[in-house]
């Protein structure tokens, strides 16, 4: 029997880290997803204290490391929006401590994120990408 451990593989683009400066914050890793079909970004926020912080997300994909461009919104399963936090005052698990996801059915071989914050810098962030549906895989 096949379980989803042998269908998936998951990578860091953000390892967890302050999410840093205002209007910067953390640009991805750039994962290779030769091989892999499916994509789901997940984004890890911690513990947020500032109610005008809001926190961006912005998905990248090239055929190349080097030309990175952002993802059109044809190319999302979901929206950038929805994966990101917006100011709010903050509960937990809800507007903070919580995970977002973002699908990326397009073609592009390598695929990132980033995370850009606004009113914060010390909050916790990080980000792995999920690759399902491999070309390969397990016989039963």
């Amino acid at each position: 029997m096949r379980g989803l451990k042998e269908q998936i593989k998951v990578d860091t683009t953000i390892a967890p880290v302050a999410v840093g400066t205002t209007g910067t914050g953390q640009v991805g890793r750039v994962v290779d997803r030769k091989g892999y079909r499916g994509v789901t970004f997940i984004f890890g926020y911690g513990a947020i204290t500032a109610t005008v912080a809001t926190f961006t997300v912005v998905a990248k994909h090239g055929d190349v490391t080097g030309t990175m461009a952002s993802v059109a919104d044809d190319d999302l399963i979901g929206t950038e929006a929805a994966a990101g936090l917006g100011a709010a005052v903050r509960t937990d698990f809800t507007g903070d401590k919580v995970y977002r996801r973002l699908g990326y059915k397009g073609t592009k071989r390598y695929v990132s994120a980033n995370i850009v914050p606004t009113g914060t810098a010390g909050a916790p962030v990080s980000a792995v990408v999920v690759l399902s549906e491999p070309d390969q895989s397990p016989v039963a």
